[in-house]
């Protein structure tokens, strides 16, 4: 019997839950690298891109949230959503070999409308590749 093939990152073909093409920052040092690269805001989150500049076509992606969003069930909220909105919209819009961070904001991120928040990422990617 012969593995399954992997899917294709950029055929959108991948399913809508599990993306084998996004990989998750777990590093302090991927985190303060992504910190360090260009930064997009908008309504609902600001999202830093950086170019690892590598063989590895995987897209990176993190989330964090802080304090000022609210208590620990306020920020897993918030990270979930932008989980869920980068599953959906990176593996399209992503460039592979990039890391990405997402980062709530204190009540935009869990008030805004499911898909405004998919289409601020969206906004966010286009205008962080364009420069």
């Amino acid at each position: 019997m012969t593995p399954p093939e992997a899917p294709d990152c950029n055929a959108g073909n991948t399913p809508p839950a599990v993306s084998s093409c996004l990989r998750v920052l777990q590093t302090r040092s991927q985190f303060l690298a992504a910190a360090r690269a260009t930064r997009q805001g908008t309504r609902s989150m600001l999202v830093q891109a950086r170019n690892r500049r590598d063989d590895d076509p995987a897209i990176g992606v993190g989330f964090t949230c802080s304090k000022k969003v609210g208590n620990a069930v306020a920020r897993n909220r918030a990270k979930r959503r932008l989980r869920e909105a980068a599953r959906a919209v990176l593996p399209d819009l992503g460039r592979p070999g990039w890391d990405y961070v997402l980062i709530g904001k204190a009540e935009d991120t869990a008030a805004r409308p499911f898909e405004a928040l998919k289409g601020d990422l969206a906004f966010a990617l286009s205008k962080l590749h364009r420069s």
